[in-house]
């Protein structure tokens, strides 16, 4: 083990199709004992295994074999250690090209394989045993998509990892692990810490959420994105660990990008649910516990994380097929935009005269990212995008055939943008539970083919949910109240705050950080989720759920069915809700004008 009493880990990439020279100058702009690489989005797995159907030798992140070829004389010189869920469905065969790869370099390096996240075979025996994979989310059943599914894979955490340290791997690839695994295993090991020692582990799971999308902590997609004084080879972040469980986040310095409070914070509350229960497969941690300290160099500590047990359940990420979608684009351009783009929608819609199980009418540059919040305008010209979704193939490859022929027998003023509309299959999102016991990870060392099976083991503490908080305090109200008599102007909300928003299947968060503790009082009153809800009413179907995380000066939105069926089902520009965000700071607010002193 370790006997240093720090440990830096890097984060190097957040999803395939990440800026692929970032391992590269991570190893090279300065020290890191570990980097991690983040390859897998929930809906990646059901490409990966298409792409193994065609090829039976493929189904992983076949760009990591290129940063590989690369990198891996650095990881020799520096001695720095690689984890990366690169492996995706096919870890093995990932983990065998990279070996090859080292032989060709002549380079000695003990990879370690991690695998046992794959369900899709199992699936038939856990319905045997009477677990019912129900939606978690919706609470379908499962049998409703059995027939159609294309992958299911279970999110393991440090356990397997960890084995891997301890047996010498230098470079471990894995299949599902969660991403915050990646990094909370590196000061598991070098500091050993106890399976059960749940504060610590905390610390590093929110450490792992830091890192776990990259730049977005190093000044990628913050609101106030002008502070960031430059982008160009933006550093990506550090988590410089210490044993009683504090961490630092940082980047290499003389990289560009930007790190401090804001930054971190922002990424803090992004894909964020109840912060009192993080749960992970390997504890639950409660970000309402941490504080955070700005300090010199572009470092912010992070320390007092607390934790629970994790439950006895592990998360399953279900892909299965669920009809097509096609979409088509043209230009629309000069005088009355706007009415051509309506009137071309509707000639297509008449023409077509039969029902989609969902179609799509989006105005992009007018109004397609945010509806009817987007202020009035007379653009010179307009991308209008059409689309629909259904299981009826024919129907969808109808779509595609009439809208090409729109261009030269409706209004003027018009151009296709590309080809033909493509059909594609829809891939869909299914979360479930199943007991953790069901699943057994395997570590298998690759050059001496040693395998190691790591099960699930029960732990001493029966997990137990967040204790019911009153979020506003007497102090508070009082403040509150002081400023009702002062006079009120009104702002855009991102005169008062900053945000970010993201996704989990059809549910958007919005993490919304007021810019001083005065600010947080005010917006933690007149902010509500029934004010959140108006707000977003032709987005938003379901509630909206509010959460107070006082210490980060945040409140956190759930938005439920918010996004169209979210990820690869949504026929939306942003089917992800990347722009919700921006769109909530542009909501007007009365406020006492003290507030913006």
């Amino acid at each position: 083990m370790s006997q240093t009493n720090t440990v830096r880990v890097g984060n190097a990439g957040d999803y395939w199709g990440d800026d692929l020279g970032a391992l590269h100058r991570q190893l090279t702009q300065g020290p890191l004992d570990y980097v991690t690489l983040d390859f897998l989005a929930e809906l990646t797995m059901s490409i990966l295994r298409k792409q193994r159907l065609r090829n039976e030798d493929l189904g992983y992140a076949t760009d990591f074999l290129n940063q590989m070829r690369t990198c891996l004389p650095l990881l020799e010189k520096t001695g720095t250690r690689i984890i990366s869920n690169a492996g995706g469905i096919n870890p093995g065969g990932c983990a065998q090209e990279v070996s090859k790869i080292t032989h060709q370099l002549g380079i000695q390096t003990v990879i370690a394989v991690v695998e046992g996240d794959d369900l899709v075979d199992r699936l038939g025996s856990l319905l045997a045993q009477g677990i019912d994979l129900q939606n978690l989310e919706t609470g379908e059943d499962f049998e409703s998509i059995q027939d159609r599914v294309e992958s299911a894979n279970a999110y393991l955490g440090v356990a397997p990892l960890v084995e891997d340290l301890e047996q010498g791997a230098q470079l471990i690839i894995t299949g599902r692990v969660t991403d915050t695994a990646m990094v909370a295993a590196a000061p598991a090991f070098e500091f050993e810490w106890g399976l059960e020692d749940w504060d610590r582990l905390a610390s590093a799971v929110i450490a792992g959420h830091i890192l776990e999308c990259g730049a977005q902590a190093t000044g990628g997609n913050l609101t106030d994105w002008g502070e960031v004084p430059s982008f160009s080879n933006i550093g990506y972040p550090i988590a410089e660990f210490y044993r009683d469980g504090s961490f630092c986040i940082s980047k290499h310095e003389n990289s560009g990008g930007l790190v401090n409070r804001k930054t971190v914070t922002s990424q803090l509350v992004y894909e964020m649910g109840d912060p009192r229960s993080y749960i992970t497969p390997d504890v639950t941690a409660d970000f309402s516990t941490i504080c955070l300290e700005d300090q010199e160099d572009q470092r912010v500590k992070v320390w007092g994380a607390k934790g629970r047990s994790p439950t006895d359940k592990l998360k399953v990420s279900i892909s299965y097929r669920n009809g097509y979608k096609a979409h088509g684009m043209m230009i629309v351009s000069q005088a009355d935009a706007e009415g051509k783009c309506r009137t071309l929608a509707d000639i297509l819609w008449k023409r077509l005269d039969m029902d989609f199980e969902e179609t799509s009418t989006e105005l992009v540059g007018h109004s397609a990212c945010h509806r009817h919040l987007a202020p009035p305008s007379e653009p010179g010209e307009i991308l209008l995008r059409l689309g629909v979704r259904d299981p009826n193939r024919e129907k969808v490859e109808r779509f595609a055939t009439e809208f090409t022929s729109l261009i030269l027998n409706t209004v003027p003023g018009i151009a296709i943008v590309g080809a033909k509309p493509r059909v594609q299959e829809v891939m869909a999102y299914w979360p479930c539970l199943i007991p953790a016991s069901q699943v057994i990870a395997q570590v298998t060392l690759l050059d001496s083919g040693r395998i190691f099976h790591v099960p699930w083991k029960p732990t001493n503490q029966k997990w137990q949910p967040a204790d019911e908080r009153n979020g506003e305090s007497e102090s508070t109200q009082s403040r509150s109240r002081t400023t009702e008599q002062e006079r009120l102007v009104p702002v855009p909300l991102t005169r008062l705050c900053y945000a970010r928003s993201g996704d989990k299947g059809d549910t958007c968060n919005i993490g919304v950080v007021a810019r001083s503790p005065e600010i947080y009082q005010w917006i933690h009153r007149e902010l509500t989720a029934e004010r959140i809800k108006g707000y977003f009413t032709d987005l938003c179907q379901g509630e909206v759920e509010r959460f107070e995380i006082p210490n980060l000066l945040a409140l956190n939105f759930l938005l439920h069915n918010s996004l169209g069926g979210g990820g690869t089902v949504s026929l939306r520009i942003d089917p992800q809700g990347k722009t919700l965000a921006d769109s909530l700071l542009m909501l007007e607010m009365k406020v006492p004008k003290s507030l913006l002193t």
